[in-house]
């Protein structure tokens, strides 16, 4: 696994999967074996050389291409746990949190606060939204708002519930991104919520990224699907994260 990672300089766990003939659990349990004795680094939905930069980020046409059916189902999933009509989310930038926003039921009036301008975009001009579109320096990898104009103004929103994406997930470190500017603005988005959802499919467990921006204790609920882990459920649960298979 280590000799084909080093020889295509990133491959995806389907691929290693079809290479190996092996379960994608398989692989993705090997991965985060390797990745611990520092042979390997995991990314979203795969992994890359060890000597690969720390910072290496999917772009968002790149994200929004994998695990579609997943994040469909994640989406759909996520509805119903909507607060009441007339109260105020706020929507993290992500290609599963995308997909949510675009089924958000147009008898269901919220008042929606987001940072992501795709998101922006598909809900501008709709009736039943209340948009606020938060400020900041729009970066090309995610199409996010994000800086120091972005969370202050996130300190000053109190909303009902934050749906929340991530580029990893772990048992040890929590909720973890990248970028510095974007885990700050993850981070005040956690805050900003009485509950926080976290939407994200099962690739991304196990994954660590270089910054942490929320510890498990930050997160109310994950709605994820049927390739976690019965271990990884397990832990989740005991940490009073609540598990939905969607």
């Amino acid at each position: 696994m280590v000799q084909l990672i080093s020889q295509q300089g990133r491959m995806s766990v389907a691929e290693l999967s079809d290479n190996l003939s092996v379960t994608t659990e398989t692989v993705r349990r090997d991965l985060s074996a390797l990745e611990r004795m520092g042979l390997i680094r995991r990314v979203h939905g795969g992994a890359v050389p060890a000597s690969a930069l720390a910072s290496i980020e999917s772009g968002i046409s790149e994200r929004d291409q994998a695990n579609t059916e997943a994040k469909d189902a994640i989406a759909a999933a996520a509805i119903a746990l909507l607060p009441p009509p007339g109260s105020m989310i706020v929507i993290d930038a992500g290609s599963t949190t995308a997909r949510f926003a675009a089924l958000l039921p147009r008898d269901h009036g919220l008042t929606v606060v987001t940072h992501a301008v795709p998101i922006a975009a598909r809900l501008a001009g709709l009736p039943h939204i209340d948009l606020v579109l938060l400020p900041g320096r729009v970066r090309p990898t995610t199409h996010a708002a994000v800086g120091v104009d972005t969370v202050l103004a996130l300190s000053d929103v109190r909303a009902d519930v934050s749906f929340v994406a991530t580029n990893g997930l772990s048992i040890a470190h929590g909720l973890t991104t990248p970028d510095r500017d974007e885990a700050a603005t993850k981070r005040a988005i956690v805050a900003a919520g009485r509950r926080t959802v976290v939407l994200a499919d099962s690739t991304k467990i196990g994954v660590e990224s270089s910054l942490r921006f929320a510890a498990l204790s930050d997160i109310d609920v994950l709605i994820t699907d049927s390739g976690v882990s019965d271990e990884d459920a397990s832990a989740l649960a005991a940490a009073d994260v609540e598990v939905v298979i969607a």
